[in-house]
């Protein structure tokens, strides 16, 4: 055998490994997902989680229930909802517009009212009585129109029969986060927003919040659901994927850590 046949062998084994070391990576998908606002940070925990778990990637949308139910109803090409209530996904289910068998309920949560640490107001002591105070000349919430937690906001309102003096102080944001970004920036003196969002690093530090009673508004349950669009994208299996993650253990764990309850 010549030195030549020798070697050959040899090249082709080194290209081959080049080849195989420079080849592309397995298909990754990027999912696109519209989420209610209220999972403003706790989706920031868990999609990271989902994309090292499975190479796939989110682009992640945030706002009202609402509007994305009248966009994904408009052909907005999402495949990934989640909701603020289950009644939007419900809707969108009877439509024919999510995959069959794929919602479910994934959180319930909850409402607080917050001010700034420098508020006049002692909301430990006086609950939400304390937006009757005349110190309080705006309170945020977000728009009962389409936002599930401007509806519980209203509803706690009138469960403590101060609606009428209060309604005239109402500031609407579209959505949640919009109305936190309201009494966070002195726009409104206080506002009734989520939880998730009051357990906050940026919140807990500049603000302090009390919890209304949970039987103050309707039970909270908030829906996931796949989107047809999924399946027509061939982003299906991802978006599966997607959804075990966020119910999966360390997903739960992180809507736990921002005062989600359970189902």
């Amino acid at each position: 055998m010549t030195l030549r046949t020798q070697i050959y062998p040899i090249m082709l084994f080194v290209a081959g490994v080049l080849v195989l070391g420079c080849a592309a990576p397995p298909d990754r998908t990027e999912i696109l997902v519209a989420a209610a606002s209220d999972l403003n940070f706790a989706a920031k925990e868990i999609i990271p989680l989902f994309e090292r778990q499975t190479g796939h990637s989110v682009k992640l949308s945030l706002g009202s229930s609402g509007a994305f139910h009248a966009q994904i109803q408009n052909g907005a090409p999402f495949d990934v909802f989640l909701s603020a209530d289950v009644l939007y996904p419900q809707e969108l289910e009877k439509a024919g517009l999510t995959e069959p068998g794929s919602l479910f309920v994934y959180a319930v949560g909850r409402i607080v009212l917050w001010v700034p640490k420098d508020s006049p107001i002692d909301v430990a002591s006086r609950g939400i009585h304390a937006l009757t105070d005349s110190r309080i000349a705006k309170v945020a919430i977000a728009n009962p129109e389409h936002a599930p937690y401007g509806r519980a906001a209203v509803s706690a309102l009138r469960y403590f029969g101060i609606y009428d003096a209060v309604g005239g102080k109402l500031v609407f944001g579209e959505n949640v986060s919009q109305a936190a970004q309201l009494v966070q920036s002195r726009a409104a003196d206080a506002a009734v927003i989520a939880l998730s969002l009051a357990l906050s690093d940026s919140m807990k530090a500049a603000g302090v919040y009390w919890e209304v009673p949970l039987q103050a508004y309707p039970k909270m349950e908030q829906g996931a659901v796949i989107l047809r669009r999924a399946r027509q994208a061939g982003r299906l299996e991802a978006a599966r994927a997607f959804m075990e993650t966020l119910k999966s253990a360390e997903g739960r764990a992180a809507l736990e850590r921002y005062g989600f309850f359970l189902p």
